[in-house]
């Protein structure tokens, strides 16, 4: 079993996780919505989409969604707030959904990555193409590696909602790991995160080896210009041939 699937269908994941910034994502969402001027009704494929918060999101704007994820938990919460112009399918991102079927991908939050494998990711990047429409866009929202790695904080230890929650983290053969271990009482589980440790080039040619041409490289959520030592994050727009 690969290390997501487990931890991402494990209660303690979401409890980990439970503040991330809702503000903060809308906010990204809206800018980069700007930038691309998608037309209202465009449809969307929110890959990776976990409950589905970003989908959501889309979707009351006034855009087709489907959030595909492989989590079964993720995508039963997520189902919660289906409707006629919003789906949730489980899905593996390295397979197709639909060919020529989305006029945008959007893979954000560093939903990539996730494989031993570099064929793996190749695979994700290769449906990504099958599935978008001619002329459609795909967004790849990846964290910086070179300040990730200047930044990095080996351990830390959290306290939430009662649980204890271990940390540590290190560079390991091209990988972030990031090492969880959960105290529940009287109990203990450990978990583990591994991200490749891609930068915006190494990035770049996986894209463009897919058939897509990256056409802007953004550095943070307010779609800054990229700066490898100063950004958070990698925001690459990629765009398919008509």
């Amino acid at each position: 079993m690969e290390w997501f699937e487990s931890w991402f269908e494990s209660p303690y994941y979401h409890v980990l996780y439970k503040n991330r910034d809702f503000n903060e994502a809308q906010h990204f969402l809206d800018n980069l919505l700007q930038f691309l001027n998608l037309d209202l009704g465009s449809h969307i494929l929110d890959l990776a989409c976990g409950k589905g918060r970003h989908s959501v999101y889309l979707n009351k704007l006034g855009y087709q969604v489907t959030g595909a994820d492989l989590s079964s938990y993720n995508v039963q919460q997520a189902s919660l707030n289906a409707n006629e112009s919003l789906r949730f399918i489980k899905h593996d991102m390295r397979e197709v959904i639909t060919e020529n079927a989305f006029d945008a991908v959007f893979n954000v939050f560093t939903s990539f990555g996730y494989f031993k494998d570099d064929s793996d990711n190749q695979k994700v990047l290769h449906a990504v193409s099958k599935e978008l429409k001619p002329g459609g866009v795909f967004v790849l929202d990846f964290l910086n590696i070179h300040q990730t790695i200047d930044r990095l904080n080996p351990s830390e230890v959290k306290e939430i909602d009662g649980l204890i929650f271990k940390i540590t983290k290190e560079i390991l053969s091209g990988f972030i790991f990031k090492n969880i271990q959960v105290f529940d009482g009287d109990k203990s589980f450990d978990f583990q995160e591994r991200v490749q440790a891609l930068s915006e080039n190494q990035l770049k040619l996986l894209i463009e080896s897919s058939g897509l041409e990256v056409m802007h490289c953004f550095g943070d959520y307010e779609l800054s210009e990229y700066d490898s030592s100063l950004s958070p994050r990698i925001i690459l727009i990629a765009k398919k041939a008509e």
